[in-house]
């Protein structure tokens, strides 16, 4: 089955991954130019980062090195950054691209065993 996804406004750590992420074989992804991808939220993260500093000026450096979408872009995580406008659009035109999709999954040895 296709698998597209325009991230949220905030994909933070494995709420990212699970979104149709690239990690777990989604065919395209996309994010606006104001989605914060990262690991967490800048407020968490400054305050584990600037433990005894200025956490203000923390959490205003994680925005901009990391609480954006271009450095996913960068590593390819995300395949494209869209308008809002055009989301609608490029998202049914993937999904009419993807619509004869066939999955093929690696051959394994072994099934998982209950526990």
């Amino acid at each position: 089955p296709a698998s597209v996804c325009a991230q949220p406004p905030q994909a933070y750590g494995g709420g990212y991954i699970t979104m149709s992420s690239k990690h777990l074989r989604g065919d395209a992804n996309y994010a606006w130019p104001t989605a914060e991808i990262a690991v967490m939220g800048a407020k968490g993260a400054a305050e584990i980062i600037a433990r005894g500093k200025d956490k203000a000026q923390a959490t205003r450096e994680y925005e901009e090195k990391f609480a954006n979408p271009i450095m996913a872009a960068e590593r390819g995580f995300v395949d494209g950054l869209l308008r809002p406008s055009e989301t609608r659009r490029v998202i049914c035109e993937d999904l009419e691209l993807l619509q004869d999709k066939q999955l093929k999954n690696p051959w394994k040895k072994h099934a998982n065993m209950p526990l």
